[in-house]
């Protein structure tokens, strides 16, 4: 959540910023519910003040003084108590119209609204080139006989998936794969984190309040829980309301999780196979560190990321999204596209995002150095990867003229194959 501050400071060039982004920074209502808010506060403060000092004067007042200043302290009490009110209340509708305002894109993005506008940033792989006419992922998963979408509507109606065979095993596999490599590798301390989480979880990383529409919410009685989207909610949660010592950082977290999303607006795009589901796994990376390295740390995780792909063998592209374009908490985005022969194009597999201190100052998560300086942490994530898009592109890249897939040589140790068959 944003300092109004900072937001109505003319350095931070808050309006112009937003505006990049597609978002009206409403400037007069920002400034009359802080201006507000201080008054109040002002006028509580001085009451409070004045009515210990006419307390005191009591005590000292004479029999005809008495009754004045007994009446004073009442009139004190109520001024107190309604200042408190309304302070409240400015307090309650600056916190709701802050948490509605995104972040600060930053001024290296582009300009633009969509991935069309995006920067290409640098490409590692050649294209698959194919002397056949290539298959998308749901005809080869169902001809390998390890895709089953007919199934998993009956189970639970369009949008999901069942794998079946060396699909599922594949599936464990890659998951395997990826935790081995950011654990082993990369330095990431690995957590198995819960996949229902609080609406203040949610609204700490951005989710909430504005997108519960494309949230799944449960409950049991009277507690009210969300299915998490990624797990970048409970990892970076994990700090909420904590201070971090600076020494300490950067931190490095992974998980692989469940995933949920209703896909609210979707409908009608990537409908056909894997890409988006309401319920896929990831391999997610969270890192916490001094907001003063953050741009450095986003080149390092960018970086984890895209060993998955070279690792396996993927050939993509990374490109900078375009300010209109990046997520809600996010201020700087790198998107990671494979490259996908099936439709003969560069698919989005991964974001990795630097937040600056977005959500810290939304989740709590503080820093304090050895000198006793006191700030907000910077968080930033990215997929690590999800598991069903990395299915997609390693079918698709290792399919062969004769129906069968070439499995990844570092999956093999995993797998115990290296070759898909038709079923």
């Amino acid at each position: 959540m944003h300092d109004p501050r900072v937001l109505l400071d003319p350095a931070t060039d808050a309006v112009r910023r937003l505006t990049r982004r597609g978002f009206a920074l409403d400037v007069a209502t920002l400034d009359k519910l802080l201006s507000g808010r201080n008054s109040a506060i002002q006028r509580a403060d001085e009451a409070r003040a004045e009515a210990k000092r006419v307390a005191t004067s009591v005590k000292g007042a004479s029999a005809d003084e008495r009754p004045a200043r007994v009446e004073r302290a009442r009139e004190l009490k109520a001024v107190i108590a309604s200042a408190e009110e309304e302070h409240r209340g400015l307090e309650t509708e600056l916190r709701d119209l802050l948490l509605g305002i995104p972040n600060l894109p930053a001024d290296d993005l582009p300009d633009g609204t969509s991935d069309a506008d995006a920067e290409h940033v640098r490409s590692w792989g050649e294209p698959v080139e194919l002397d056949f006419a290539p298959l998308d992922h749901v005809d080869l998963g169902e001809k390998l006989g390890i895709l089953d979408l007919a199934r998993a509507t009956k189970l639970s109606g369009p949008r999901f998936a069942v794998l079946r065979g060396r699909g599922a095993k594949l599936e464990r596999a890659l998951a395997r794969y990826f935790l081995e490599l950011h654990t082993e590798q990369h330095g990431y301390t690995e957590f198995s984190v819960p996949t229902l989480v609080t609406r203040a979880a949610l609204t700490g990383t951005g989710q909430l309040p504005k997108f519960e529409h494309d949230l799944f919410r449960t409950g049991v009685a009277e507690r009210e829980l969300f299915l998490i989207p990624t797990a970048e909610v409970p990892l970076t949660n994990l700090h909420a309301q904590e201070t971090l010592a600076t020494e300490d950082l950067p931190l490095a977290y992974t998980a692989h999780t469940p995933c949920f999303r209703s896909e609210a607006g979707s409908y009608g795009r990537d409908t056909r196979g894997l890409v988006r589901l309401h319920e896929f796994s990831k391999v997610e990376l969270v890192r916490f560190v001094e907001a003063s390295r953050s741009r450095t740390e986003l080149e390092l995780l960018v970086g984890h990321a895209e060993a998955c792909l070279q690792g396996l063998g993927l050939a993509y592209r990374v490109v900078k999204l375009a300010a209109g374009d990046i997520g809600f908490s996010a201020e700087f985005t790198y998107d990671i596209e494979v490259w996908l022969p099936g439709q003969q194009r560069y698919r989005e597999i991964a974001s990795a995002s630097d937040f600056g201190t977005f959500q810290a100052r939304r989740a709590g998560i503080r820093t304090k150095s050895r000198d006793g300086t006191r700030g907000f942490a910077a968080t930033l994530n990215s997929s690590g990867l999800p598991i069903g898009r990395t299915l997609v592109a390693l079918l698709e890249q290792g399919q062969q003229a004769d129906g069968s897939v070439r499995i990844p040589e570092a999956l093999v140790p995993y797998t115990g194959f290296d070759v898909l068959t038709p079923a």
